[in-house]
């Protein structure tokens, strides 16, 4: 089985040795590197807290490398979680409860495209989500995907193979406005063309 590949980095070095320890005893996890952070596929990063210099860290490393991150601290905030989360951050492993085998498996969550997240947090996250919601989607039109029910309509009949001429002919639209829903759709959310867009929102859950 190939190993999932990982860089660590932490604030300070007693952080950095104890988590490097855990994470060379698991056997389905190399750690490279930190030069070789382009062939990894999990940041790990140790630290007390969420701090300015550790956020302009995170942030940089989501600029460059794009990896998803394991974030090992102490204590975090409801707003340090939302920083943390536009960070890349998709685990969050409180300190005192850090174990070799429960840090292993977060990786792997991650590499698999998964997060792990204490309770507390979660529900911190899912209320924000839902004030997110409540006062600026849904006064704005939008839905939790950012689309508007028009677009996911011609989203979804795209995706079934129908034309511009046969969506607007189901939708009661003329031409010109699907037209402009699909460049609207795909201008905003950067797509190429058309099966990009539908590619796109199905993967994404978005239809």
């Amino acid at each position: 089985m190939e190993k999932v590949r990982l860089v660590l980095q932490a604030s300070d070095p007693f952080s950095h040795a104890g988590l490097d320890s855990f994470l060379r005893s698991c056997s389905a996890i190399e750690v490279l590197p930190i030069e070789d952070r382009a062939d990894a596929q999990v940041l790990v990063f140790g630290c007390e807290q969420l701090t300015v210099e550790v956020v302009a860290t995170l942030r940089r490393s989501a600029t460059e490398a794009g990896l998803p991150v394991v974030l090992v601290l102490r204590t975090i905030t409801e707003g340090e979680l939302l920083t943390a989360v536009e960070s890349r951050v998709v685990a969050i492993l409180p300190r005192a409860t850090v174990t070799a085998d429960r840090l292993a498996n977060t990786v792997l969550t991650a590499a698999n495209g998964g997060g792990v997240m204490p309770p507390n947090l979660v529900g911190e996250l899912l209320k924000h989500i839902e004030r997110l919601q409540r006062e600026v989607l849904a006064p704005n039109g939008l839905n939790a995907s950012g689309l508007t029910p028009r677009e996911v309509d011609v989203l979804r009949l795209m995706a079934d193979g129908f034309d511009t001429g046969e969506i607007a002919g189901k939708l009661c639209y003329s031409e010109r406005t699907v037209k402009n829903v699909i460049y609207g759709v795909t201008h905003r959310l950067r797509l190429r063309n058309r099966s990009h867009a539908v590619a796109y929102a199905l993967r994404t859950g978005m239809i």
